[in-house]
């Protein structure tokens, strides 16, 4: 068993994967519909990555944004590729709400009042699998 979050899959669950990436649907009772690309492969910056990886990448952090949009309709969508405790390049695609515990603050910062802990319901999870095979298979 390996120590890498990412490789052993530690939180979410996968939505949608080819090769090279994966969109993982992580359970977060105060974001609904968060979501995590994850390039799959041991590699920490997007500069490691050839062009047409580059654009992979993106282009499935923008579909994703674009799946959660039309899904859930929030206020904002929140992109950030941290990544300083994995060695994955990931991209985390957070809906945000105005009524969300830290709102307009980032999710990781000062909470400014309690969430509404609504968990995605099965309607719009199956939802979101349909969009973005959809819509990542073109």
């Amino acid at each position: 068993m390996t120590s890498c979050a990412i490789c052993s899959l530690i939180e979410g669950e996968i939505i949608w994967t080819d090769n090279k990436l994966r969109v993982v649907l992580l359970e977060h009772q105060d974001y609904k519909g968060y979501c995590r690309v994850e390039f799959i492969s041991h590699i920490k910056e997007m500069t490691d990555l050839d062009e047409t990886l580059q654009f992979n990448i993106m282009r499935c952090v923008f579909k994703v944004e674009e799946v959660l949009r039309k899904i859930f309709n929030p206020e904002k969508i929140n992109l950030a590729s941290l990544g300083n405790k994995t060695p994955h390049i990931h991209w985390h695609v957070i809906p945000r709400f105005k009524e969300d515990p830290h709102f307009p603050n980032s999710h990781w910062g000062e909470k400014l009042r309690e969430g509404l802990h609504q968990p995605i319901s099965a309607q719009e999870k199956k939802d979101l699998i349909a969009l973005l095979n959809q819509s990542l298979s073109q």
